[in-house]
């Protein structure tokens, strides 16, 4: 097993949310939910990278910041229509989910 860090994502609607994370290259990987009518968890991965995304309240927090590494920010640019910004460690986007969450995704610059 490898040891890894999930960060567990608040939403109020997880197909929504599914359906955003999609556009950014996740596919839902499953789905928990104790009965009808309560809230569901799901996980989304892209290769390596996981989320969870949590309908239950007190799970996390709206307007919470993950950075995540990506080996092209571009085609992420431009699924978006916004503009890459120029850093010294990355060159990078800034997004904000459907529910608050902030993502900061980046290209790493090589060092030479």
């Amino acid at each position: 097993m490898r040891e890894e860090v999930v960060p567990i994502l608040y939403v109020t609607d997880a197909a929504t949310a599914v359906a955003w994370y999609r556009r950014l290259g996740f596919t839902q990987q499953w789905e928990h939910q104790y009965e009808p009518g309560l809230p569901l968890f799901v996980e989304v991965a892209r290769g390596d990278l996981r989320l969870f995304l949590s309908e239950h309240q007190g799970d996390a927090r709206p307007d919470t910041l993950i950075y995540m590494y990506v080996r092209d920010v571009d085609a992420i640019a431009a699924e978006f229509g916004i503009t890459v910004n120029e850093q010294p460690w990355a060159r990078e986007v800034e997004l904000v989910d459907p529910y608050g969450n902030r993502l900061r995704i980046g290209t790493p610059i090589e060092e030479s």
